[in-house]
């Protein structure tokens, strides 16, 4: 195996879904030894969020449980909660997200484990944290969408709010966990000793709002939905052209100067409420219907080459084939097709940072339900094959 920058790393999975799983997925895709515990009685719930399917397995389960292991195990038993602790104890990291109280209620929280493991860092993934008077609740990424605000600001500027088309507060909560994770064990690195981290949905979706909240936090005005448009910069949105549409994006004075001398209207420049963004902003009702106008006298492909060749930044509303098929996409290695014996050949999203030494890598696909809990337990806790299948006949891993 290639030198990955996580090598030697530990990590206990006991979560399922997509936010805790993901977050594994990152570490494992840097080396880190991933067991994913699941429950024998069908395991990941996404195993069974299909179709689309792959032989058995869902193309969600597929999504995000790449490069790991696993093993079930019926926490509810003695000899099973006796399996994931030995684990747990071995472990550098162990990621969960069972709703608040549950793992310790096991005997699996972290308190349990950290006075027999004083390095292990152990990080919660819930729908609204440990603390507050909603810890108690189960979150799911649609309702914090909603409850968070993001649905507030997406969609046309009338009608209905929308939902993000990815899980997106799942997926950055999962994020969120993981630099918090690779945070930690830089500290133990220092200081020897492991912690406690506690990661909510509803806190990553208020911490990405970024500029959105702070506009509100300066101005005290409620951001509303624009579209396609931006609300800090103009022009920026999506355009209708002769054949189709496609995405403009000026960012700065410049770019607008030559925008209006590729597209030919450079009263648009010289008008004293425009050569600036602030005042583009202020008057986008007026300018964003004269650009259209003008859009509309050529093709999608036009546009973007004549723009493209001046630096304005601009660029095709691509579907989903399209854009996992783009030149670029494929050039930067983001699709890999992975090997499963005895089973078809699975292709993956690959990982996104690319080190120069310690290159993330999909070195294992997905795997089935319990594939090397045999495995775990003889080679990483010792089992004998005897004891393995009594582990088994009694419904216990």
């Amino acid at each position: 195996m290639p030198q990955f920058a996580l090598s030697g790393l530990r990590v206990l999975d006991l979560s399922r879904v997509l936010a805790g799983p993901y977050c594994t997925m990152l570490l494992a895709d840097f080396g880190a030894d991933v067991i994913k515990v699941e429950n024998p009685d069908g395991g990941d719930d996404t195993r069974q969020w299909g179709p689309p399917w792959l032989d058995d397995q869902s193309a969600y389960y597929l999504s995000a449980n790449r490069n790991k292991r696993s093993i079930t195990v019926d926490i509810k038993q003695p000899r099973g909660y006796e399996i994931v602790r030995q684990l747990a104890l071995k472990a550098d990291v162990l990621v969960e997200n069972f709703k608040v109280g549950v793992m310790a209620k096991y005997g699996l929280g972290y308190e349990n484990l950290a006075e027999d493991n004083p390095g292990l860092i152990y990080c919660s993934i819930t729908g609204y944290g440990q603390t507050g008077p909603y810890s108690a609740s189960a979150g799911y990424d649609f309702i914090i969408q909603a409850e968070g605000g993001l649905m507030s600001i997406t969609g046309p500027v009338s009608g209905p709010p929308y939902k993000v088309g990815v899980a997106i507060v799942d997926i950055t909560a999962g994020m969120f966990a993981s630099h918090a994770i690779l945070a930690a064990l830089h500290f133990r690195e220092k200081s020897g000793k492991g912690q406690y981290i506690d990661v909510a949905l509803l806190d990553s979706q208020i911490g990405w709002l970024a500029n959105v909240s702070q506009n509100y936090l300066v101005s005290g005005t409620p951001p509303g939905r624009l579209g396609n448009a931006h609300p800090n910069i103009v022009p920026y949105e999506v355009f209708q052209t002769l054949n189709g549409f496609m995405a403009l994006g000026v960012g700065n004075d410049r770019q607008y100067q030559r925008l209006c001398e590729v597209m030919d209207c450079t009263d648009l420049w010289l008008d004293g409420r425009f050569q600036t963004n602030p005042g583009r902003v202020e008057n986008r009702s007026i300018l964003i219907p004269l650009l259209q106008q003008i859009m509309l006298t050529r093709t999608t492909d036009e546009w973007i080459s004549l723009l493209g060749a001046q630096g304005i930044p601009v660029g095709p509303i691509n579907d989903i084939p399209s854009a996992l098929h783009h030149p670029q996409v494929l050039e930067r290695g983001m699709l890999q097709q992975v090997d499963r014996p005895g089973r078809s050949p699975v292709t993956l999203v690959g990982p996104v940072a690319k080190l120069s030494k310690t290159p993330a890598q999909i070195y294992s696909a997905p795997p089935t339900l319990g594939e090397q809990t045999r495995d775990i337990l003889a080679l990483d806790l010792g089992y004998s094959n005897e004891e393995i299948d009594d582990l088994i006949l009694n419904n216990i891993v």
